[in-house]
């Protein structure tokens, strides 16, 4: 199991490297401008990291939505569609630079951690209202205004702390609404340390819609139920409080993996949607 751990942390601080490959960015504090920003990454990763060397979708998707005039983003829709169509949620699990953030955080040690809570699933509904109304309504209501990437989005946040100790000058800049996101970026801190993966189960709009593609992705997970021996193993280790022994491409599940490495029947493996059928 542990192996497994850091074969997921190597695929996701890779991941995170080619996404942010403008080292140079880190210490000049400029914003990368080169070709390969018109491309979005799969993940969450923002524009304005100053190693950020492509879009963050969610970001490219509201800029496109809150124009002078209404443009249908075939662009940036077809890109999410290609990734939820290969990936589903594994683009989660592997490729997401803040999903590593909240996986490293919650690796610090704290007393008890919590893996589901009342009300848990009911507020999980959240994400989904945040890509319907935040990241799609209010963009194309309020004119060149990404609402999401404006209010709320922590690792914009995160990107603007880099950039401002790259460029010391910014800090003289930061408002009331830089204050409001830094607040938001810090309970999604301490509470990573506690809950796994909090912002990818309760906030992220990306994860909603890669978790809607889930079923229907060509990546799958299988559990094989005439060897599965239901001891719930996997459900006890699932960062996500998803049983997989019962529903494998949950609309929570990441496909992380770690179901699959300690299944003692070896019931739990990763497949393809043409098998499945």
């Amino acid at each position: 199991m542990a192996k497994k751990k850091h074969y997921q942390i190597v695929i996701q601080s890779i991941a995170t490297l080619i996404q942010n490959a403008n080292f140079k960015g880190f210490f000049t504090g400029k914003i990368y401008q080169g070709d390969t920003k018109k491309v979005c990454v799969p993940g969450l990763n923002c524009y304005s990291c100053p190693g950020a060397v492509g879009s963050c979708p969610i970001g490219s998707l509201q800029n496109s939505l809150s124009g002078y005039s209404f443009k249908f983003p075939y662009y940036v829709l077809g890109l999410l569609l290609f990734f939820g169509a290969i990936l589903g949620r594994i683009v989660c699990g592997f490729l997401c630079p803040f999903g590593l953030v909240q996986d490293l955080l919650h690796k610090i040690p704290f007393p008890k951690k919590i893996r589901t809570f009342k009300g848990d699933m009911i507020l999980r509904k959240l994400k989904y209202i945040i890509l319907i109304v935040m990241v799609i309504i209010l963009p194309i209501i309020c004119k060149l205004t990404p609402v999401f990437c404006k209010y709320l989005c922590p690792s914009g946040t995160l990107a603007g702390i880099l950039l401002a100790f790259s460029d010391t000058t910014l800090f003289s800049v930061f408002g009331s609404r830089f204050a409001w996101k830094f607040c938001i970026l810090s309970i999604i801190i301490l509470t990573s340390i506690i809950i796994a993966r909090p912002f990818c189960k309760y906030l992220c709009p990306l994860g909603a819609f890669y978790g809607i593609m889930n079923k229907v992705s060509v990546v799958q997970m299988s559990c094989d139920k005439s060897k599965c021996n239901n001891c719930k193993a996997c459900a006890k280790v699932c960062d996500m409080a998803v049983d997989p022994s019962v529903n494998c491409n949950h609309t929570e599940c990441i496909r992380c993996g770690k179901c699959k490495n300690v299944c003692p029947s070896k019931a739990i493996s990763y497949t393809n949607i043409f098998k499945e059928k």
